[in-house]
């Protein structure tokens, strides 16, 4: 089965463009969503980072303490290693595990994060949802509701535009409307069953 591996900077629209390969049918495996299951309550990724960082990684119901781990994390730069090597290795077996369920001629890995975690080489082809930094900033800030200098501090631990265009097999550029999204959409989605056949 082909793989694409979606990725982006913040801001860039990935969901918008998951969900228009999901209406067209493509299996989207979306990373973001696997990291919040593999941790909730009862599952071993959760026992190793609370049997790593103590007590406080967990709220009272016994569930993550994301404002705790943000914190703890952005301040230590070890723990923030720590914390990866305990996640990615378990989030990608999840990954796999659900590919193995699908059946398609290809699936979509959604991976914000593809470069930074070094897995372009666990896929097929790579393709970047792209739109200038300036609407990035714009979108994260009214979205998030965070200042445009902690946008900026985000972006910043991103890999650069120009790396990640550099990289790209197919670019989506999503800085105007979802009109303008859709056929670029329907465009790769066509080149996409032609490669997978």
């Amino acid at each position: 089965m082909l793989i694409i591996g979606l990725t982006g900077g913040i801001g860039c629209g990935k969901t918008a463009v998951t969900d228009g390969f999901a209406k067209l049918g493509v299996p989207i495996i979306d990373a973001d969503v696997v990291a919040r299951e593999v941790v909730l309550p009862g599952k071993p990724a959760l026992e190793k980072i609370a049997a790593h960082f103590g007590r406080d990684a967990l709220t009272t119901d016994g569930e993550l303490n994301r404002p705790w781990m943000r914190e703890h994390i952005f301040s230590d730069p070890d723990a923030k290693a720590t914390l990866e090597s305990i996640l990615h290795p378990i989030i990608r077996a999840e990954m796999r595990r659900q590919l193995s369920e699908v059946h398609a001629s290809y699936a979509i890995f959604s991976i914000p994060l593809l470069f930074e975690t070094g897995q372009e080489k666990s896929v097929d082809r790579i393709l970047v949802v792209d739109c200038p930094t300036e609407i990035q900033v714009s979108r994260v800030t009214q979205r998030d509701q965070t200042s445009e200098t902690q946008t900026r501090a985000i972006i910043a631990t991103q890999i650069d535009r120009t790396s990640r265009l550099a990289s790209a097999d197919d670019v989506i550029d999503n800085s105007g409307s979802l009109e303008h999204l859709h056929p670029q959409i329907d465009t790769l989605h066509q080149k996409y069953l032609k490669l997978a056949n």
